[in-house]
């Protein structure tokens, strides 16, 4: 169990501000005892609030606060997961076991349906290698039209968008999209063009009798952190640069500025966003525009190298579930002989985590 070590022999040294800990206090006085929501707001507290006396127990400390003698008791596991050096929300890459084909294990695992569904701890298990890799795949799933929103509804909940509930990938007489084509897809995120972007993607196998047609997938985040690594310069241009991705059709106009490597507060990679069919035009000067495109070109290059790339291809039955913040998914071209149907959907990644916080509180 943890235990915050003692300065002097008054009280323990706390590692957090008096507002902080004020702020935090989990009595039945500040806090719902039903649901743990918060009673009061940030101006109740006073300005001059600081630690009069900590006392200290086994497993928790108790804080007497000044000016209105106000007590806290925290579990010193609690404030040990809350110290500084943990802030994160599992979405960046420091959270990620990022890797390169030749780091995963081949075949890579796939989880079977019928254990997914039958076992909660290996349901979670597939769900933490979505978090962890950005990516699972379920085999022997029923092959069936709208099973890829039932696999959805095992975590979470279907993102709808002017697709649908879910949408059809085959070679279509008029497409609005290259995927509903034959040709080869490069890696890419899907929807860069909305925000908040679909931050999961499911694709569902219904049939895949075409020469050609296998599916790749690609660790964004592993691409960013090489070219941060390699030019510098390119990743803090790529970082600071907001790129406007755009969709339309006869009904429905989209568009999204976002950059193409986005960092959270702490200056961590936690969002790609790369799809040349959809960047539109840039906005900027002609010296900031070379600038850009050099660090794109780069950013490209590194995408492209063949060992990022993972491929496989999905049968009938199989399903992929992955991170469209971080994985980027590409296809070989197939030919128009033969069939391939593929069923897709989106949904998020909150509901994922959550699935897995309460198949984990089960055990």
């Amino acid at each position: 169990m943890p235990t915050l070590t003692s300065v002097s022999s008054e009280r323990p040294a706390l590692p957090f501000a008096a507002v902080w800990l004020r702020d935090n206090c989990p009595c039945t006085e500040c806090r719902d005892p039903r649901n743990g929501q918060k009673l009061f707001g940030i101006a109740d507290v006073p300005v001059d609030v600081r630690v009069l006396d900590v006392t200290e127990s086994r497993e928790t400390i108790t804080v007497t606060f000044a000016p209105d003698g106000h007590r806290a008791e925290f579990a010193l596991a609690w404030l040990d997961a809350h110290r500084a050096d943990s802030a994160g929300d599992g979405r960046s890459e420091r959270d990620k076991t990022m890797w390169s084909a030749a780091d995963l294990d081949d075949p890579f695992p796939r989880w079977s349906w019928s254990g997914y569904r039958a076992d909660p701890l290996e349901r979670a298990a597939a769900l933490r290698q979505v978090q962890r890799l950005g990516f699972a795949i379920l085999s022997g799933t029923p092959v069936a039209d709208q099973t890829v929103l039932d696999i959805a509804a095992t975590f979470g909940f279907v993102r709808e968008t002017n697709y649908g509930r879910l949408f059809d990938v085959r070679v279509e007489a008029n497409p609005n999209n290259l995927a509903f084509t034959g040709m080869a897809i490069a890696p890419h995120t899907d929807n860069p063009y909305r925000d908040p972007v679909p931050t999961l993607q499911l694709l569902h196998c219904l049939r895949n009798a075409v020469e050609g047609g296998e599916s790749g997938l690609l660790d964004g985040f592993h691409a960013a952190a090489l070219l941060r690594k390699e030019d510098p310069a390119a990743f803090d241009v790529l970082t600071s640069t907001l790129v406007s991705f755009a969709w339309s059709d006869t009904g429905t106009v989209l568009r999204a500025d976002r950059p193409l490597i986005e960092l959270d507060a702490l200056g961590h990679i936690r969002e790609v966003r790369f799809n040349n069919r959809s960047m539109q035009a840039l906005n900027l000067s002609p010296a900031r525009t070379l600038e850009f495109y050099r660090a794109y070109r780069c950013f490209a290059e590194i995408i492209s190298r063949p060992d990022l790339l993972v491929s496989f291809r999905l049968e009938a039955g199989d399903c992929v579930i992955f991170d469209n913040t971080r994985l980027l998914h590409a296809r070989t071209a197939f030919a128009d002989s033969g069939s391939r149907h593929l069923q897709g959907c989106y949904a998020d990644l909150d509901a994922l985590a959550s699935t897995v916080a309460v198949l984990g509180a089960g055990r």
